[in-house]
């Protein structure tokens, strides 16, 4: 029988979150919990559809009222974080409202699915502008503040179809890959300021994901991939205890794992030629005793120990 083990609440007294995306589902079950442990939230959605038109600028207000409604506080900002001075807004409207930002939950995004013949261009910018630029921008308007009083968290949303891919979200694969990177540049900037920035990989039953997860789940999708099960993790990586950075974890349904990159032990040769690649292929794809790099140094360390020691043959 696994034993319970009591455990302090974490709370969020006087922190300010700020969250994207957060009129509905995933950001909104993010906005609940963090205001219901004595968060102030601010709650960004310009109320939009799944592809990202249209607007409704009372979205955003009607989830702060439901907040404020079971005792929280929560303000409401329908700013578009996809433009430099959206983003400068949503983050001005944190000031006003609450004296500072102390965490900010990037999680606004859209969807423009199509194969990779049929997606136009401007159907692929228009994704990455509200996912990857979006975050970018908001966290450019943050991180400033967070320096200036040497503590911040950041939480940006990736997406298992960044980490692996998937057909017909060539935009939105791209988008997510982007953000994981930039999470990890985030996390290096930010260590010495008491910053830190970690990415989620979720899976949640939402109205992005509602048709394909109801596939996957014969259409119990809303109850294995309950959004609320999303947001302990997002809160977690928020609390002032938690000291992870730069980091990636996949979480659905209550699994929470951490995601990372790896690289093999690979070969070297001094003199590469296609043919002793391809001869020593099996080598290079091996996966036994694999390294995980925790930044661009430490990939190439490898390559200077091969040079130490085989100076003479270089």
């Amino acid at each position: 029988m696994r034993r319970t083990i009591p455990l302090s609440e974490k709370r969020f007294d006087g922190r300010v979150a700020v969250i994207t995306g957060a009129g509905g589902g995933l950001g909104f079950e993010h906005a609940r919990l963090f205001a219901s442990r004595g968060a102030h939230v601010v709650i960004n959605d310009i109320g939009g559809s799944v592809t990202g038109d249209g607007s409704d600028r009372g979205a955003a207000q009607r989830a702060a009222d439901e907040i404020i409604a079971l005792g929280g506080s929560a303000v409401a900002d329908a700013n578009s974080v996809s433009t430099p001075a959206g983003a400068a807004e949503l983050i001005e409207t944190a000031l006003e409202a609450f004296g500072g930002v102390d965490i900010v939950v990037n999680n606004a995004g859209i969807l423009r699915d199509k194969s990779l013949l049929k997606v136009k261009p401007n159907d692929f910018r228009a994704v990455l502008d509200v996912h990857l630029l979006g975050t970018f921008l908001v966290t450019q308007a943050a991180f400033g503040h967070m320096r200036a009083k040497g503590y911040g968290r950041f939480v940006n949303t990736a997406s298992p179809a960044g980490l692996y891919g998937n057909f017909g979200q060539a935009n939105y694969s791209a988008a997510k890959a982007g953000i994981v990177g930039l999470t990890r540049t985030v996390s290096i900037e930010g260590a010495k300021f008491g910053i830190s920035a970690n990415a989620i990989s979720p899976a949640a039953h939402t109205r992005m994901t509602e048709n394909l997860l109801g596939q996957l789940f014969d259409g119990a999708s809303a109850d294995v991939l309950d959004a609320a099960k999303v947001s302990p993790v997002v809160a977690w990586l928020s609390h002032e205890d938690t000291d992870v950075t730069g980091q990636v974890f996949g979480t659905a349904g209550g699994l929470v794992t951490k995601v990372f990159i790896a690289e093999t032990k690979g070969i070297f040769e001094a003199n590469p030629t296609i043919e002793n690649i391809a001869a020593r292929e099996a080598e290079i794809l091996d996966e036994q005793g694999y390294l995980v790099p925790e930044d661009v140094g430490a990939s190439m360390a490898p390559l200077l120990e091969h040079y130490a020691s085989n100076v003479g043959q270089l």
